[in-house]
């Protein structure tokens, strides 16, 4: 994990695309397992995303699921300056916790929801599109089958979503309709 704070590190990210373009652009993947409670953190927050951007053709919010290999072609067509890989993660934290993770450590982890590594998905974007990859993790309380969020961590995605927003440049009142 970063020793900046994950507000601090997607700022940072943002403002480094800034450098060399005024209006990057920047997709959300989604990532995580709908019918697993928590796991579909990642979903959520696209899709939350997706909702208050409507409109916006610099920020693409795709709900990628469990398997956001599967969604290439659309980040093709966006051609992405940055892609924010958003799950579920294990970071021996308190439930609802947010880190901005190192993608090229999710090697160790084991994704038992995820039809393909994150480090090799991201290392394909990376190779093939030429952009940035950043991970954001979200610490679960639970992934019980046909459960729904829990309160805390659905109240992280929220909060993700709105420094996202801001960090973007974008105002809410402007997008909200």
């Amino acid at each position: 994990m970063s020793k900046l704070s994950w507000q601090e590190s997607l700022r940072a990210n943002l403002q480094n695309q800034l450098k060399t373009n005024s209006a990057p652009r920047v997709a959300v993947l989604g990532i995580g397992h709908e019918l697993r409670g928590d796991d579909a953190v990642g979903l959520w927050l696209a899709a939350r995303l997706k909702s208050l951007a409507a409109g916006c053709d610099r920020l693409l919010a795709v709900e990628a699921g469990p398997a956001p290999e599967n969604f290439t072609g659309t980040l093709r067509k966006f051609k992405p300056d940055l892609v924010v890989l958003a799950d579920a993660a294990f970071m021996d934290a308190d439930a609802g916790a947010i880190g901005w993770l190192s993608w090229q450590d999710a090697s160790g982890f084991s994704a038992s929801t995820h039809t393909l590594p994150l480090h090799l998905l991201a290392t394909y974007l990376t190779a093939e599109l030429g952009c940035e990859v950043a991970l954001i993790g979200i610490q679960p309380a639970q992934l019980t089958i046909g459960a729904a969020l829990t309160p805390e961590v659905q109240q992280a995605a929220e909060e993700i979503s709105k420094v996202f927003i801001e960090a973007m440049s974008l105002s809410l009142s402007d997008l909200l309709v």
